[in-house]
């Protein structure tokens, strides 16, 4: 039976859960004040950090869920995405908008990447 690595746990989360190889990333939220596009820009700094600490690197991020607080945003966070994105590495993607926790968080994301 495969072991399961929780990094930076709390009572409540895990920051990343680590199962037969596969990294999964909790909900990723910036600092909640700024733009859309300065958020989504600490969130992915942050989820290279994770990765990195699991033994992965965005080039090997399988699928990514965004979730936005407006639609109307959209073509702000996919500027800084497409920036980031490895190429050639795209992930399989769904963006769609939701009431996130606070009103300040403008862009949460979830990714699950394969280990190096």
């Amino acid at each position: 039976m495969a072991d399961i690595t929780r990094l930076e746990s709390g009572k409540r989360m895990t920051n990343a859960v680590i199962h037969n190889g596969v990294v999964y990333l909790a909900g990723v939220v910036g600092e909640p004040k700024g733009t859309v596009a300065s958020q989504t820009r600490e969130v992915l700094a942050e989820i290279e950090r994770l990765l990195a600490l699991a033994g992965s690197d965005k080039s090997r991020i399988l699928r990514a869920q965004i979730w936005l607080a407006d639609m109307k945003t959209f073509d702000q966070m996919n500027a800084v995405w497409d920036a980031w994105v490895s190429p050639g590495n795209a992930p399989a993607r769904a963006t769609g908008e939701a009431k996130l926790a606070t009103p300040d968080y403008l862009v949460e994301i979830i990714v699950t990447a394969a280990q190096k």
